[in-house]
């Protein structure tokens, strides 16, 4: 899958001093998860409804 075009968010938690943190981008179907700190290196790409699941378990 080709995310050169992807536009990556930050965490609400990463803090105004540059903090290193996951980053989300928003792909059709899909959600790419990747480091803050290495942006070149590996992406993780999971199925919307499988993330909305584990942010939904995370949260209890």
């Amino acid at each position: 899958m080709d995310l050169t075009s992807a536009i990556w968010r930050k965490s609400s938690y990463t803090t105004s001093n540059g903090g290193n943190c996951v980053e989300l981008a928003s792909v059709p179907g899909t959600v790419a998860v990747r480091d803050s700190k290495d942006p070149d290196g590996p992406m993780l790409v999971v199925d919307r409804r499988a993330f909305a699941e584990f942010l939904t378990r995370i949260r209890r």
